[in-house]
């Protein structure tokens, strides 16, 4: 098989994974933690290969996450769209960072993508701010390096990109 077409399937299988993750049945207090999986998933793969991955193909992750989860057609994808945008600006000062100064800048990102989620959700439905909002956004931080060093693994593993 192609190399590039192997790399090509296995961020697909990440990506899948992720949104299985996202969607999957939990008790409402773990539901209330329950990271953005996917958009951990798309920050890895452009911080660590920005040139395969990109703002588009983001972009239409966040319109297969829009259609899965049931939300506005859009809103994830411009979520995700604008989030990968600020990691391919970053990311070279990003890989340099300790893994502190990482999870600070991952903190940033899934921090603006609720914000944004917030923004939109309230704009079509206006509702008060709850503390709880921001859960997913803690959770997701706490989870960066696991998550980071369980696809570093598989990646090295499988010699992907």
């Amino acid at each position: 098989m192609n190399s590039n077409y192997y790399g090509s399937f296995f961020y697909a299988i990440t990506i899948v994974i992720a949104m299985g993750l996202k969607i999957m049945p939990l008790p409402v207090a773990f539901q209330l933690w329950n990271p953005d999986w996917v958009l951990l998933v798309l920050i890895y793969w452009v911080l660590v290969l920005p040139y395969k991955f990109g703002v588009f193909g983001s972009w239409l992750v966040g319109l297969l996450t829009d259609v899965l989860t049931g939300r506005l057609l859009g809103q994830y994808a411009l979520i995700y769209a604008l989030t990968t945008y600020i990691c391919l600006k970053l990311y070279k000062r990003v890989r340099a960072f300790p893994l502190l100064q990482q999870g600070v800048f991952i903190f940033g990102c899934l921090l603006f993508a609720q914000i944004l989620v917030f923004g939109i959700e309230t704009f079509d439905n206006p509702s008060r701010f709850q503390w709880s909002f921001l859960l997913p956004v803690i959770s997701g931080t706490l989870v960066w390096p696991f998550t980071g060093m369980i696809l570093r693994v598989i990646r090295i593993h499988q010699r992907v990109g």
